[in-house]
């Protein structure tokens, strides 16, 4: 049996790949399919790809885009999620901060440098016409410690999936003032060089499987409530979640590529634009 490591984070858009797993759906395939979950995000998985703790990352597009640019010897494999990312601005619910306005020149925390909440800062500060070069950040590895950033007041704003933060705006621990979506389909599926050339078969294998799920995994008899209970999300937030996500079942597409390239260079995020084929792997 073929072993290999998958990583994504501990959110709902990646129920699909625990219940695949769950059903032993790879070990019918040979495969034995482990998978790590990643609180931290991006960044993390860009890591642990380079150190080779996993084989396959479930990892946003212009993080895994920044670094395979910078030499990360991974490929994307597929787009795993069509639809936008929505990303919460997150403020201390204590804090005078109601506007987006009010937090221009403030720090920002993020999970690490070359996540999703570091480059998605960029973006939000460029639409906004803020000063890119005056961002600040405050690094905070995960969800809890942005918790403890914000109300210790050592950062003033998080970016984080605004479903995923949805219950700690209900608590009174954050408040959210914006909302940030990506301008590009915000998860893929990338995967090691080494594990392209050496298991391309069990990797068509797994997008398969994968894809046959996500295809009819909205009209699963009660996901929603499923959804709900494992993610601790309320129900009504998960409807709403289900409503605006698309899963896809391709490759990403050579313009996608173009606009995220063209938009990480403007904000200096990266330092070239590389060919596609370098960046994506078509079986």
């Amino acid at each position: 049996m073929k072993k290999i490591k998958i990583g994504g984070v501990p959110e709902h858009f990646n129920l699909p790949w625990h219940l695949t797993i769950e059903e032993g759906s790879y070990e019918k395939n040979n495969i034995s399919l482990e998978w790590t979950d990643f609180p931290g995000g991006t960044g993390a998985m860009c890591n642990a790809l380079r150190e080779k703790e996993i084989d396959i990352a479930i990892i946003l597009t212009e993080g895994i885009v920044k670094d395979i640019t910078e030499g990360n010897p991974s490929k994307i494999i597929q787009t795993y999620i069509e639809t936008p990312l929505i990303w919460g601005i997150h403020v201390a619910a204590d804090t005078e901060y109601t506007q987006i306005s009010q937090i221009e020149n403030t720090k920002a925390a993020i999970s690490r440098y070359g996540s999703g909440s570091h480059l998605m800062a960029y973006v939000n500060a460029q639409q906004n016409g803020w000063d890119t070069n005056l961002l600040s950040f405050e690094v905070i590895k995960n969800l809890d410690g942005a918790i403890e950033a914000l109300t210790d007041h050592q950062a003033d704003y998080f970016m984080w999936e605004h479903f995923t933060t949805k219950p700690l705006v209900d608590k009174g621990i954050f408040r959210r003032i914006a909302d940030c979506p990506t301008p590009w389909p915000c998860f893929v599926i990338a995967a090691r060089q080494e594990i392209i050339d050496t298991y391309p078969d069990e990797l068509l294998n797994i997008l398969e499987i994968i894809n046959t799920t996500t295809a009819d995994f909205k009209s699963i008899p009660s996901i929603d409530n499923t959804l709900a209970i494992r993610y601790e999300q309320q129900i009504e937030d998960i409807q709403k979640w289900l409503q605006i996500t698309e899963w896809s079942q391709k490759n990403i597409a050579p313009e996608t590529i173009e606009k995220v390239q063209e938009q990480l260079l403007s904000l200096q995020i990266i330092e070239t634009k590389i060919s596609y084929d370098t960046l994506v792997h078509s079986f």
